[in-house]
């Protein structure tokens, strides 16, 4: 029987998987963002670890994540139709890349793994994130994607 909205295909008991690991890596790199101001305006070296650590956190769950929501974007060619997928996509492609590159500024010693190019990296990300998060949600709650048919009647 073809769904009448498109499904998502990585899923755990009815769960998108997708969904579910999103937060995590969206939570590490707001909070990467929230370590770097931390350090910015105290210089303890502590704030710039808790920051690597967030990224490293986050680009872990990231692959997870990235792994699961390309299962799902293949998995279901009505998902391929929509814009709005393709510009969510492509979007946490960019944070994703734009994360990778501020680990490893992250990984250099004292003030300049931080200011300026790491706080700045991480504003764009969370900034990035907002949109493709609120994409994420249009993706949900106004295409359907991985909602099953009960729950949207």
């Amino acid at each position: 029987m073809i769904q009448p909205t498109p499904q998502s295909t990585a899923q755990v008991a009815g769960h998108p998987i997708h969904a579910m690991l999103v937060p995590i890596p969206v939570v590490c790199f707001v909070g990467t963002l929230v370590t770097d101001i931390a350090y910015w305006l105290t210089a303890n070296m502590q704030w710039a670890n808790f920051s690597a650590w967030l990224l490293s956190v986050g680009l872990i769950v990231s692959a997870l994540a990235v792994l699961a929501g390309l299962i799902d974007f293949f998995g279901d060619r009505r998902i391929r139709r929509i814009r709005t997928a393709w510009i969510h996509a492509a979007g946490n492609a960019v944070a994703l890349v734009l994360s990778i590159i501020n680990v490893f500024v992250h990984s250099r010693d004292a003030y300049t793994s931080v200011v300026p190019t790491g706080l700045i990296l991480s504003a764009v990300v969370v900034l990035i994130l907002g949109l493709t998060g609120w994409l994420g949600a249009a993706l949900v709650h106004r295409h359907g994607v991985g909602v099953q048919a009960e729950e949207r009647a």
